[in-house]
């Protein structure tokens, strides 16, 4: 497991998190002890996500497990309930039953999604869960804005992807947990937020974190390396430009877009210098009408994944 470092900048004789600015020096030194804590951990294999549904972890090994049957997953699904009810759910929506042929036994389900679509439906599956559980009540609405943004990223690089050669639902799995790091980070921050002062004040000192905790996440957990890559070098705009499109240039160009998204017609879409939107071949014009499609397939994965 690789050392997990984030973006510094230098601040008299102490390197600190290059958007802690505005935090104290007291509440900067606990943030970095708790930040370095959590960074040893992950680097170890040790991953400690509370709350975080058991099921989930043994599902993402199951289907890493080449020699794993199908039938291993459909008893694993099999034995949550919920979870089965919510991967029947989403076979049959809108946004992943084009056809619009129903299904009612749980392995034809997910056969009907894949791998990628029942580790992204057990992904939502784990976040519902988090939301709800009373000792997590204190960032509910940070995990809602982090899931919200999650689909909307993913249902973008679901979109880029099918214009390359970049299987689109691992781009979508991809975009769905490009956020593990910052709700790994915000859930084990919960019973140390007092010592490090504000919400406002830590979040700022933890967001450069997020990508290499969520790399180290993906990889205890058993993920494809290739999606774990992506995951820790989202934040690389200035990645060279390869003529053959990655999984990290669709997720780059697809946070970009994302951003974009939420802003009001006209959209400003800033991809000058962002080679990754070379290395997929799109150009301002195919980002516009991307974003046209991704209105609707927001809201189709939604309806889908709630």
């Amino acid at each position: 497991m690789p050392n997990v470092t984030a973006p510094t900048y230098r601040s008299g004789a102490e390197s600190v998190p290059a958007s802690g600015a505005t935090a104290t020096p007291e509440e900067r030194a606990n943030a970095l002890a708790f930040l370095q804590k959590l960074a040893t951990e992950v680097s170890k294999g040790t991953i400690d996500l509370p709350c975080f549904p058991d099921v989930v972890i043994r599902i993402s090994h199951a289907l890493a497990d080449p020699n794993a049957t199908s039938d291993k997953v459909v008893t694993i699904v099999g034995a949550e309930p919920r979870l089965a009810a919510r991967i029947l759910q989403t076979a049959n929506s809108a946004a992943f039953n084009s056809a619009g042929k129903p299904l009612t036994d749980l392995r034809s389900a997910i056969t009907r999604l894949g791998q990628q679509l029942v580790q992204s439906t057990a992904m939502s599956y784990a976040m519902q869960h988090m939301k709800n559980e009373a000792s997590l009540r204190s960032i509910a609405q940070p995990l809602t804005e982090l899931w919200n943004k999650s689909i909307a990223v993913a249902s973008i690089c679901r979109l880029v992807a099918a214009r390359t050669k970049v299987p689109a639902d691992e781009a979508f799995l991809t975009g769905l947990l490009h956020g593990i790091g910052k709700l790994y980070i915000m859930a084990r921050a919960v019973s140390a937020a007092n010592g490090l002062g504000s919400a406002q004040s830590w979040m700022e000192l933890i967001s450069g974190w997020q990508a290499p905790i969520g790399k180290a996440v993906l990889q205890s957990w058993g993920f494809a390396e290739e999606m774990c890559e992506a995951v820790g070098d989202q934040d690389d705009v200035d990645r060279r430009w390869k003529h053959e499109a990655k999984l990290v240039d669709v997720l780059i160009a697809s946070l970009v877009l994302a951003d974009a998204q939420k802003k009001p017609e006209p959209r400003t879409i800033g991809t000058e210098g962002i080679n990754a939107f070379l290395s997929i071949a799109v150009t301002p014009a195919d980002c516009s009408a991307i974003l046209n499609q991704a209105d609707e397939q927001i809201r189709l994965i939604h309806e889908a994944l709630a």
